[in-house]
């Protein structure tokens, strides 16, 4: 069995259907998707229709980005949260106009039943961002660090390559976990078009929503693939490029 983590996806069903079908899933196969489903490209109601119809086929785990917290309130009580709408909020709202309320109603409990992290019998870490408590997520206090901290790895990005995970330096919130994998904060940030690698965290955010491409890595091999640039595949629109 394969098991592939996918990186944040922000609206680009185009960069996904393409990343699948790269992909060849064969049955037993399993998708951990690190969140954010929307906010970006044109296609963020259509995406999360996919994923929900793709789960009735193939294994999936869908974690919990910080902009499906933002479209999970819009949709259930019509929040707009003014930071949302100009990060791809506006973006998301347009692309749910043909859909029915009772459509809007399945999508939204499909945000309320995603997880804020997935650990698996290899003890594997997944969630969006990051967590802080050096005693590992289950005692995280607040919940929204899953989903907004950059402190886990801005920490592995300036430690030293060489200390050893049994070093009295080592942080103690990477030694509860064989390996940690994180969307959230895009490698195009540092210049790098590809997954990133510090510590024990994998970092497979390669800027969909920008200038990037989407990315599924093979958690046991660490061989990955990508979509093309999200930009290509929506050459009429911005995503959340600026000006």
């Amino acid at each position: 069995m394969r098991t592939f983590a996918i990186g944040d996806i922000h609206g680009g069903l185009k960069a996904l259907i393409q990343l699948l079908n790269k992909l060849e899933i064969k049955d037993g196969d399993a998708l951990i998707f690190m969140g954010d489903y929307v906010d970006g490209w044109s296609e963020s109601a259509q995406v999360v229709q996919f994923l929900m119809e793709l789960s009735q086929k193939i294994t999936c785990v869908f974690i919990k980005g910080n902009h499906d917290v933002w479209c999970e309130d819009w949709l259930r009580d019509g929040t707009v949260s003014p930071v949302w709408y100009m990060h791809g909020g506006k973006e998301t709202m347009e692309s749910y106009e043909p859909f029915s309320e009772d459509q809007k109603k399945v999508h939204l409990a499909f945000f309320e039943s995603m997880k804020l992290y997935h650990i698996d019998n290899a003890n594997r870490l997944f969630l969006h961002a990051g967590f802080t408590s050096m005693h590992g997520v289950e005692k995280e206090v607040f919940q929204a660090v899953f989903y907004f901290d950059r402190t886990l790895w801005e920490m592995v990005l300036t430690m030293d390559k060489r200390m050893e995970k049994d070093s009295e330096l080592y942080p103690n919130r990477l030694k509860h976990y064989a390996e940690i994998y994180i969307g959230h904060t895009p490698t195009i940030n540092y210049d790098v078009t590809e997954p990133m690698h510090a510590a024990n965290v994998w970092n497979i955010d390669t800027g969909a929503a920008f200038t990037g491409k989407l990315t599924a890595m093979d958690v046991n091999t660490k061989a990955f693939v990508q979509s093309d640039d999200l930009p290509s595949l929506y050459p009429n629109e911005k995503g959340r490029n600026k000006g």
